[in-house]
């Protein structure tokens, strides 16, 4: 491929080729086609303050990594950039520290939660709906906290947990109904009465 072809006019798959080959300018151009939407999805589940340098980790994974993408092999290349980003996302939130640290953003009734006492109710009642699962290391809590906190892959999870795949997917199961039912209890029914 030709250094002076047109970046513009290439298409993502060559785009992600010529980052393989080492070609900086093509990194710059997939950042600009595709850092802003990237951007829009990672702070649904992170902190606006983080957003950059998880995208920053993105992109410098791209660069790394370009070389094993395989055009049309498992997707789009808006898939594949998604889920490194979607990896770089659940490492920073690992290295981060517990769950709780975001949920003083969590919505109650749709809408934001700018309150602290309204914040520390909700994760009172959310730690509450979690200890319904099970102390902490029982197989469904454990499978929960796993896939749903560490989003770390049902292989990933059955290897760790020494279980087979379909254990993990019917502990995880399990986990999601325990969870529901404990928030539902917590729930004021739409009378306005209890439940």
């Amino acid at each position: 491929m030709s250094p002076e072809r047109n970046r513009e006019a290439m298409d993502d798959d060559e785009l992600i080729a010529a980052v393989a080959g080492g070609d900086d300018a093509g990194l710059r151009e997939l950042f600009s086609r595709h850092a802003p939407w990237l951007a829009a999805r990672l702070r649904g589940v992170l902190p606006a303050a983080e957003v950059e340098d998880v995208l920053q980790e993105t992109f410098l994974a791209v660069w790394r990594g370009a070389g094993g993408y395989r055009p049309g092999g498992s997707g789009s290349p808006g898939g594949w950039l998604w889920g490194i980003a979607r990896r770089q996302a659940a490492l920073f939130l690992r290295r981060r520290g517990p769950a709780e640290l975001l949920l003083p953003a969590i919505d109650v009734d749709g809408r934001h939660v700018a309150d602290p006492a309204e914040a520390a109710v909700s994760r009172a009642e959310l730690a509450e709906a979690v200890s319904a699962l099970g102390p902490a290391g029982s197989p469904n809590r454990e499978a929960w906290r796993l896939m749903y906190v560490e989003d770390r892959p049902v292989a990933e999870v059955a290897e760790l947990m020494g279980v087979p795949e379909g254990t993990v997917k019917s502990r995880a199961h399990r986990a999601r109904k325990q969870l529901r039912a404990a928030l539902r209890r917590r729930e004021p029914a739409r009378d306005g009465g209890e439940r």
